[in-house]
């Protein structure tokens, strides 16, 4: 075989080699195991449905610290544990300071709980705690930086609170599906201008100003896909808003925010959609001692389903008991979506739980 042949045949075998690598390498096939390139998996995955729970407000005290000890850390999220495990992002408002230091609050109701109940709230499913509410600094700044600390330490993610404003404002960011979903923590509660986070002062994040907190929500709102506020606003033991939180939830709506849910009255409020984005006035409570009033038994979670930029929304109603809440039957479940139903601003629930417009 001539020279010229062979050297054909040599440049023919090398460019096929070439070409084969060449596509191995842009699809990251192995031979051994075919496994494809998670970028690939991740551009077929955007439009895929993502699921986000969401609780309302969460303590230890009382009943609920007597069947910790009893029954173990996991015990209180014994009954609604599988909803958050179901779902691809969890968000709950943690009521209290974890810590073992600090020093009361002079003020009427302060909670406190032990650091061993983290675990329990990972176990569970939760992926964030809301920090922004008037519990969290009731044993100083220590217990605060403790229970910021905590959380780091198992992996759950914190909004609302922090070393200084930047910190407490700043969203929590989660990529699902191939798409950033941005939480933020606010409070429009808090016992006195001390609590408000400085640019040199741990706190939490206050929602009594504009800036800085729309600062933040509009940068959370460039830097995601969807973007959803947990805040504390509105009056204790009312079933409807202040005229303030509707106004202030349509704001954050018309800066981008994709849904808006509120606690901090311990009771269920209704809801309302807006430029088709909804807005929970109040989740009540979730885990909580205390309340004698049937209202302050009254729970729920909000299942948000994001996809195509848009939200839909739906509810499982839940029943305190001892502090800790669970499902019922089919007949309190009607009993809580007709009166959410009712107390509802342009919107109603289907008997499966579901909101919709009126």
């Amino acid at each position: 075989m001539g020279n010229k042949k062979i050297t054909k045949l040599l440049i023919s075998s090398l460019t096929t080699i070439l070409l084969t690598s060449s596509m191995m390498m842009l699809n990251n096939i192995s031979l051994g195991n075919l496994k494809i390139n998670n970028k690939v998996n991740a551009a077929q995955n955007t439009n895929k449905p993502i699921t986000v729970t969401l609780a309302g407000d969460m303590m230890f005290e009382g009943k609920i610290n007597y069947q910790i000890k009893k029954y173990g850390v996991d015990y209180p999220f014994k009954y609604v544990s599988p909803y958050f495990k179901k779902s691809d992002l969890t968000v709950v408002n943690l009521e209290t300071s974890i810590s073992n230091r600090g020093k009361a609050e002079d003020k009427q109701f302060r909670f406190r709980a032990n650091p061993s109940v983290v675990k329990g709230i990972k176990n569970s499913g939760i992926d964030i705690v809301s920090l922004a509410n008037n519990h969290s600094l009731d044993y100083g700044k220590d217990a605060l930086m403790d229970t910021l600390n905590y959380a780091k330490k198992e992996q759950i993610g914190t909004v609302g609170a922090g070393k200084n404003s930047k910190e407490a404002f700043t969203a929590q960011y989660r990529t699902i599906n191939g798409k950033k979903i941005a939480i933020l923590g606010l409070s429009h509660v808090l016992p006195e201008s001390s609590w408000f986070a400085g640019s040199n002062k741990a706190g939490i994040a206050s929602a009594y100003t504009t800036n800085p907190m729309m600062q933040y929500v509009k940068y959370a709102v460039k830097k995601s896909d969807y973007t959803i506020i947990m805040i504390h606003w509105n009056k204790e033991r009312k079933d409807y808003p202040e005229d303030y939180a509707r106004k202030l939830g349509k704001q954050f709506i018309d800066a981008g925010v994709d849904a808006v849910v509120g606690g901090h009255s311990h009771t269920l409020m209704g809801t309302e959609i807006y430029k088709g984005a909804p807005i929970y006035y109040s989740l009540g409570n979730f885990i909580f001692d205390g309340s004698n009033d049937p209202k302050g038994q009254e729970s729920m979670i909000v299942r948000l389903t994001l996809q195509n930029n848009k939200v839909k929304s739906s509810i499982i109603p839940l029943k305190i008991n001892n502090g800790i809440p669970r499902t019922v039957n089919a007949n309190y479940n009607q009993t809580i979506i007709k009166k959410l139903s009712k107390i509802s601003y342009n919107t109603k629930f289907t008997t499966n739980g579901t909101l919709l417009y009126k």
